[in-house]
């Protein structure tokens, strides 16, 4: 469905266009006048549509990608499952054998460039310094999430091996947040034990502080900007994008004016496994697990060769999502909806799941 007249230059396509990083880069596309025609593909597609955006649905596991792709100048693939994750075969079907598919496609309609999202999770536990684009990809391998996306690298070296002519650029983001995204980020991660009202100031007199949890985090519309600086212009490779500051407990405590108390890593790991194994969370152990593993990474590339500047810190990225968790914060998409249909708590829980 079509809302606005087709402009002069570049076709895009993105692939998983009605999530968290999907809805930010169709509107970064939608306002940049040197984009050309857009479309938007996704399993469910919104009601209302985007100024500027064609949206259609498919599923990369069993349609026509080819099709999809044809006289595609660029594709942006974001589609992604991060459940169910009691059932990592469902997540394996999509996110690894359906993106070889697209991949497949790509290749067959000689489509010029690819743009991927790759993940900070593909990289092999970090040093005690920041690491650049070279560092392996060889991911955490307990953690399904970390191992697809590990996966998917060597996947993308062996299509960047064979030739062929597709420009292929892998982004490397930290955490991911936006207000419109929170309620999906709570179904998917926290689930009913994490209701929006405790995130605010007054529900933490002390804040929890586990040792080795940090992270870099971005806005999604600045990593929307990232793929729509790849876009214009022809580079290649791997480019790792996070704002400053890293995040840690004790950042989080200084911003709520409490005081963080230490506990032990595997005190939480303990609970949220046995939390995970009675289904009250949709987040494995193995996750965590990964997450208190990840490097952190030195943007420079980004910076120079893209240009790219966020226009949020880190710190702000994860407040204002935490504010859209105190709102109850979503998108007008199926996948970023605050409110979802009935036995949405189930369907995480017992592996229905659920697509970026």
């Amino acid at each position: 469905m079509s809302t606005s007249p087709r402009r002069d230059g570049p076709h895009v396509v993105v692939v998983g266009a009605t999530g968290n990083i999907g809805t930010s880069a169709v509107a970064a596309l939608a306002a940049d006048p040197d984009i050309g025609r857009i479309t938007g593909l996704a399993r469910r597609v919104p009601a209302r549509g985007l100024p500027g955006v064609d949206f259609a649905r498919c599923d990369i596991t069993r349609d026509d990608l080819a099709r999809r792709v044809r006289h595609a100048d660029a594709v942006i693939d974001l589609a992604w499952i991060f459940q169910p994750t009691h059932d990592p075969v469902a997540t394996w079907r999509n996110n690894v054998l359906g993106r070889l598919r697209l991949f497949e496609a790509i290749a067959a309609e000689r489509v010029p460039a690819l743009l991927y999202a790759s993940s900070v999770g593909a990289y092999s536990p970090g040093p005690g310094r920041t690491v650049d684009e070279d560092w392996p990809t060889d991911g955490w391998p307990g953690a399904a999430y970390t191992r697809e996306k590990a996966y998917l690298e060597r996947c993308l070296d062996a299509f960047e091996h064979r030739g062929g002519g597709t420009r292929i650029v892998r982004f490397r983001p930290g955490f991911v947040f936006k207000a419109g995204a929170a309620a999906e980020q709570r179904r998917l991660f926290g689930g009913p034990l994490v209701p929006g009202r405790l995130v605010r100031p007054a529900a933490f007199p002390a804040f929890p502080d586990v040792p080795g949890l940090r992270f870099q985090a971005v806005h999604s519309a600045d990593l929307a900007e990232a793929f729509r600086a790849a876009v214009r212009n022809p580079v290649r490779g791997a480019f790792n994008v996070a704002a400053d500051p890293v995040v840690d407990p004790r950042l989080l405590a200084e911003h709520f004016g409490t005081r963080p108390v230490r506990i032990p890593a595997r005190a939480v790991r303990a609970a949220l496994a046995a939390a995970w194994r009675l289904h009250l969370v949709p987040a494995s152990p193995d996750l965590f697990d990964a997450v208190l593993r990840l490097p952190l990474m030195d943007v420079s590339r980004a910076r120079e060769e893209l240009g790219w500047r966020p226009s949020r810190s880190g710190l702000e990225a994860v407040l204002e999502m935490l504010d859209g968790l105190r709102r109850g914060t979503g998108t007008a998409t199926p996948q970023l909806a605050a409110r979802t249909p009935g036995g949405r708590w189930r369907e995480l829980a017992t592996g229905v799941g659920s697509r970026q």
